[in-house]
């Protein structure tokens, strides 16, 4: 720690600096890390366990609830989403502020903007639910936190988009038009995995077709990937902000 004066300048000085881009890039490489290891490590040690279905039918792919539940891969998942979870609690914070501040005067898009910073907690606290309640400990609670996540996250994308879609009309920086595209085109794609996953999931459970439950698992794989590139989007979000400050730093370390 500092310590130095109440007079002095380099008394506000930070300790530490993060540029944002670097803050969420290791967000995000937390739970992707958590998942591939996860993954991979379940295939490679569990295979006969994590595709173990009802019906006794071949599967090459395994389930995310089911390679998050055994151990390592229960611990190392659990680790990198606790990682994870706090930083996403700010971040929600900082998006909301952001859209208070650009809708201050228009009443719909400040309502949608409370109605996204709830979809956003609902979501990193289902996601926190289900991390922590695997589904060979308390199924029902599991599988209750996986719904409250897909509901809550593809809520939150579409309340994104459409606030996005508003701010686009505006005077906005090119970093901003790059997200609000990128935005619209993951939450398409999220749309389309889940209608899909949702589907091989139903089909497997009518008919045991050996090797349904792996499309199954695929798709969901990408609904997972697509939410966490959606959330990436931020980068671009912020990118004229970041660089704002830096220049503003710039001229308070010239001016010292």
């Amino acid at each position: 720690m500092l310590h130095l004066p109440y007079s002095t300048l380099d008394r506000d000085r930070p300790l530490v600096h993060l540029p944002f881009t670097t803050f969420l890039t290791g967000l995000v490489l937390l739970p992707v890390t958590g998942l591939f290891v996860s993954l991979f490590i379940s295939i490679v040690y569990h295979f006969e366990e994590a595709n173990y279905t009802h019906c006794h039918v071949s599967n090459y792919l395994p389930s995310i609830s089911a390679a998050i539940s055994r151990v390592p891969e229960l611990y190392i998942w659990r680790f990198c989403i606790g990682l994870h979870s706090a930083p996403r609690f700010l971040l929600a914070t900082i998006y909301f502020n952001f859209y208070r501040g650009r809708f201050a005067t228009k009443l719909p898009e400040l309502l949608l903007s409370w109605l996204a910073f709830a979809c956003n907690l609902a979501e990193n606290c289902a996601l926190l639910l289900l991390t922590f309640v695997a589904s060979t400990e308390i199924y029902t609670v599991h599988k209750g936190g996986f719904l409250t996540f897909i509901v809550s996250s593809q809520l939150y994308m579409l309340i994104t988009c459409r606030l996005w879609y508003v701010l686009k009309r505006q005077n906005v920086h090119k970093e901003e038009l790059i997200s609000c595209r990128w935005k619209l085109r993951l939450l398409l794609f999220n749309l389309s995995c889940c209608g899909a996953a949702a589907y091989f999931f139903k089909r497997h459970n009518t008919h045991c077709e050996a090797g349904v439950y792996t499309l199954f698992a695929l798709f969901e794989y990408l609904v997972v990937l697509s939410n966490m590139a959606f959330h990436s989007t931020s980068v671009f979000d912020f990118a004229q902000t970041g660089a704002d400050e830096d220049r503003e730093r710039g001229k308070r370390e010239k001016a010292r």
